[in-house]
């Protein structure tokens, strides 16, 4: 039997325009990974009265207008979404869309290693980080560990956060190498490799058999194992820790576990009037906390009026590619567009193949922000950005545009962003990369080709993007939550007023 169970964290507050950033701050610090990323929207919408559904379940009966809901998948992607009191299936819906991950550091499966009298612990890099950043930096771990009951065979995903600085990957003293401020070139197999601990201190070294709490070193050798037991994989010191933290009986409890590194050095807003956010993982946790605090604090207003659906999802993987069961190209978000068109609200027929038409209906009237962050403009770096587009920190949600489509913006949704972002007196950006110059992407192209959703891409400007500590603008973050809200508010109307 596997049952997923994951610690809950405190509901967050009721929050102002004036409380955001210091709001953002602990939602950063409280998120190292994109399941920490899930558990905090989760609580952030229980607080504000969203109730969570079953992709397993069925939502006939369960699904009503003016209700409002949030779905997970994986538990490293969400969705939520708030029906509107007049919503029928084949209406529009009104979608933003972020991504939970962020490059990072993993734990190989096999991580034990030694070298020179340090204990070191195996990674594989995540995305494509400032991989640089990372030397020298007080490195924690946090992620999820799958928990087994040895006595009922229940296995049970918790969530763990040692909140501590535990690696280290140092850099090599100029001394040694003379040449390491004109050219810091590094292998990523062999020197990006954290130190954990010094051998002569590892519990290993101290007892020759191996000592640990554990019942793997009587167990009998002719014993199957499909694979080598988790303590011959990973150091035992690491895994009493993690045994300490989740409060387990003994080393047998950890079947496996998927954790990350992060910078254990807080999140803290900075600068000398605090305009500033200076953290990891603002690519993209930025757009995650706009879009739920935008989407707890909109459907307080007209929702009873509303003829659509307010939605917003938040995929995991985006950083490899969103490939996966759990990405922006699943079918986490087409499969939630064909159920709410498919359920029968009043009298409304909605049997097949009724259903997949109104499906198309309402994708073709709907519309899709893709939210990432953009690049704020460099002042040591100027002449990288395209001289007419140069986004800065703290004026306003930029706009990302390409001609080849790498983001999905056009004019028809220009249009529609700019009557939202003067209705809700906001400012709004311009941006393009130079032609000189290689261009990111986003979900928005990927999810506009599977479900013909009209889709424009747009952001928060940042500095530093990919690094292990990147610079964003606090003022930025009511911005994008104003935009958010006020999209959520009046599409349904506003929609029909834009003629293509």
């Amino acid at each position: 039997m596997l049952r997923l169970h994951l610690k809950r964290t405190a509901n967050m507050t009721t929050s102002t325009s004036s409380t955001y950033p210091a709001e953002f701050i602990d939602f950063l610090n409280a998120t190292p990974t994109p399941y920490h990323a899930v558990e905090n929207i989760k609580n952030k919408l229980k607080s504000n009265g969203f109730v969570e559904i079953l992709e397993r379940d069925v939502w006939h009966g369960k699904v009503q207008k003016l209700g409002k809901y949030y779905v997970t998948r994986n538990n490293s992607s969400i969705a939520a979404f708030a029906v509107g009191g007049k919503w029928s299936p084949g209406n529009p819906i009104a979608v933003t869309g972020a991504h939970t991950d962020s490059p990072v550091l993993r734990i190989k499966p096999i991580s034990k290693k030694t070298n020179e009298g340090f204990l070191q612990v195996g990674v594989e890099c995540y995305g494509g980080g400032i991989w640089h950043s990372w030397f020298d930096s007080d490195l924690s771990l946090a992620g999820r560990v799958m928990c087994a009951n040895n006595n009922t065979g229940v296995v049970e995903a918790k969530l763990l956060n040692l909140q501590k600085p535990l690696l280290k990957i140092p850099t090599l003293a100029i001394h040694l190498d003379r040449s390491v401020n004109e050219s810091f070139k590094f292998n990523k197999e062999t020197h990006l490799l954290p130190i954990a601990s010094l051998q002569s201190k590892s519990k290993e070294t101290q007892n020759k058999n191996g000592c640990c709490s554990s019942k793997e070193n009587e167990l009998n050798e002719q014993e199957f194992n499909c694979v080598e037991t988790i303590i011959k994989r990973h150091h035992v010191d690491l895994l009493e820790l993690i045994v300490k933290e989740l409060d387990l009986s003994s080393i047998d409890c950890i079947d496996d576990f998927e954790l990350i590194l992060y910078d254990n050095k807080p999140s803290t807003l900075g600068g000398l009037h605090d305009e500033f956010v200076f953290s990891g993982r603002l690519d993209n946790l930025t757009s995650c906390f706009t879009s739920t605090w935008a989407m707890a604090e909109s459907c307080d207003t007209n929702l009873e009026k509303d003829t659509g659906i307010r939605l917003m999802a938040c995929f995991d993987h985006e950083e490899i590619g969103s490939v996966s069961a759990q990405g922006a190209e699943s079918t986490f978000l087409p499969n939630l567009l064909e159920r709410l068109n498919g359920l029968k609200f009043d009298d409304t027929d909605v049997s097949s193949p009724l259903a997949r038409s109104l499906v198309m209906e309402s994708a073709a009237k709907s519309f899709f922000l893709s939210s990432d962050v953009s690049h704020g403009v460099h002042p040591n770096y100027a002449s990288n950005h395209e001289k007419s587009h140069k986004p800065m920190l703290g004026a306003g949600t930029v706009i990302k545009i390409n001609a080849s489509q790498r983001y999905m913006t056009n004019a028809p949704g220009l249009t529609l962003v700019k009557k939202l972002a003067n209705a809700a007196k906001v400012p709004i950006q311009l941006f393009v990369v130079a032609n000189d110059s290689p261009c990111g992407s986003t979900i928005g192209p990927a999810l506009a080709a599977h479900t013909g959703i009209r889709t424009l891409d747009l952001g928060n400007p940042i500095l530093s993007m990919h690094s292990i500590r990147e610079t964003g603008g606090a003022d930025d973050l009511e911005h994008q939550i104003k935009l958010f809200k006020k999209f959520w508010e009046d599409y349904s109307t506003l929609e029909e007023k834009i003629i293509i």
